[in-house]
This record gives C-alpha cells, sequence and structure tokens, in this order.
C-alpha cells in the first residue's frame, strides 16, 4: 500500500469516527501531495511524497512558536496537534549520537577545517540523512563541529 492509499485510508477511518482535527490535517496533506504531483505531471515516489511531509512538518512548527511568541496559545496548541498527526507519516528521526557519527564522518571525508567548509560537508550530510533529521538540526551541528 503506498502513503498516498495509506493516507486516504486514514482520513476515511477519522471520518467515520468523527476525528474533525485528523480529517482536516490529512486533507490538507493529500491537497499538497496532489498539487506537487500536477506540478511534477507524474506519481511523486515515497521520497518526494516525505518531503512533503516533512515540509507541512517544518511549517507547523514554525506556525506554532510564532502564535506562542504572540501569546496565542490556543491557535499554537492546534498547530502542535497537527505536527503530531504528521509526525506519524515521518520516517522516524535519527538519534543525536548517530546524526553526529555521520557529520563527523562527513567532515573527515571531505577535509573540512572551518566555516568556509560548510558548503561541502551540509548536502552530503542531508543525502546521508534522507529525511531522517531535520535540517536546522544538522546545520547546527555542523557548525559546532566546524567552529569548534
Amino acid at each position: 500500500m503506498t502513503l498516498v492509499n495509506n493516507l486516504q485510508s486514514t482520513m476515511q477511518a477519522a471520518m467515520k469516527s468523527g476525528d474533525s482535527d485528523r480529517v482536516r490535517t490529512l486533507r490538507t496533506l493529500l491537497a499538497k501531495l496532489k498539487e506537487k504531483s500536477i506540478e511534477k505531471g507524474d506519481d511523486l515516489n515515497d521520497g518526494e511524497i516525505i518531503k512533503v511531509f516533512q515540509t507541512a512538518a517544518k511549517q507547523r512548527k514554525e506556525s506554532a512558536e510564532m502564535y506562542e511568541k504572540g501569546g496565542r496559545n490556543e491557535l499554537a496548541e492546534a498547530e502542535l496537534n497537527e505536527l503530531a498527526i504528521i509526525e506519524e507519516y515521518l520516517p522516524n528521526q535519527m538519534s543525536k549520537e548517530a546524526l553526529a557519527e555521520i557529520v563527523d564522518s562527513v567532515i573527515n571525508e571531505t577535509g573540512a577545517e572551518s566555516m568556509q567548509d560548510m558548503g561541502k560537508v551540509m548536502p552530503e550530510v542531508m543525502k546521508r540523512v534522507a529525511g531522517q533529521a531535520d535540517g536546522s538540526t544538522v546545520q547546527e551541528l555542523v557548525r559546532t563541529r566546524l567552529s569548534g
């Protein structure tokens, strides 16, 4: 069963059970997937679907932070609820230790020595983690390693 079929069947089950938050979130995800598929002119592969999910998750995180800063806790909570639903479909996130090993390995392989070499390190690390780590987390770790 593809991820899209899984989403559709989960949405149908949520509709039957009356879980309006889940239905709204899954409808939004399915609409984004359809939009990307039309843009591409073909069906999306699993990697592209995961990227759409990651983008949606990142948007929810950022929105929740903005709402919290603005004192709109009820809206922040709604965004965090949607984020939790989206995260169910994302691959498990890599541990900090495993991520640090990959970063150190790439730094050694590329011969990176300073912050100026960040452009060599980041693309390779992101390729290796393949959606199992947030880009901002990777960037922070690479910066720490290269500036230390």
